[in-house]
């Protein structure tokens, strides 16, 4: 009881002493994410101010494979929620499974993206067209490289995955591991940061048409 009292009692810490306190993988994750939010906010500016009432005067619709690869996207997002989820209860076999979902959504949604492009281009809007025009293949390109990134990451924890399950002793150390749970919390997060990050620029997508 005085050690519960004592640490009631205890300040609470900094913003600076939380950083402090974080993994160094963290850190470098959440400066990433904070790099790529600045990109992408210039860049959604540019795309704001480029002229878009040129592209609603083409009276032109939302390509409607950006509308099913949203769809995926933010299912993949469940998917990865429910990773974390299983990972607390040290079944491996579902974490499996549910990163299996989670990856084959992100292929997928990488695979509509491009047959988006291709509707863009066959409604005459070209990447070396109109500059607004432009700023959609700029900013959904690089929001998939963002993610092809995340898949890598995906394709070695599977790998991983697939070893420890052949092993008893091996899947219990995994389980077990602070860092391999780091390792998850930190996938699920950039993942969930990137659904954010195309949920905003569909909606400014959306807007423009």
């Amino acid at each position: 009881m005085f050690f519960k009292a004592m640490r009631q009692a205890l300040p609470p810490k900094t913003w600076l002493q939380r950083l402090e306190n974080l993994h160094p993988y963290e850190m470098l994750l959440y400066l990433g994410m904070v790099g790529s939010g600045i990109i992408f906010l210039f860049l959604a500016l540019a795309f704001l101010f480029s002229g878009r009432q040129y592209l609603q005067g083409l009276n032109e619709q939302m390509p409607f494979a950006f509308s099913v690869s949203t769809f995926l996207l933010v299912l993949s997002g469940y998917t990865a929620v429910k990773m974390r989820l299983h990972y607390q209860e040290e079944n491996s076999a579902k974490l499996y499974r549910s990163l299996q979902m989670t990856f084959g959504l992100g292929i997928l949604f990488m695979v509509f993206q491009v047959l988006g492009w291709l509707e863009l281009t066959n409604k005459g809007i070209n990447f070396t067209g109109l500059p607004s025009g432009s700023f959609l293949y700029v900013l959904s390109g690089i929001h998939v490289i963002h993610l092809f990134g995340a898949l890598v990451f995906a394709v070695i924890l599977l790998r991983e995955l697939r070893k420890i399950e052949q092993d008893a002793i091996r899947k219990l150390v995994w389980t077990k591991n602070p860092f391999e749970k780091l390792r998850i919390r930190l996938f699920t997060v950039y993942w969930q940061f990137m659904d954010a990050i195309w949920l905003v620029l569909f909606l400014l997508f959306v807007l423009s048409f």
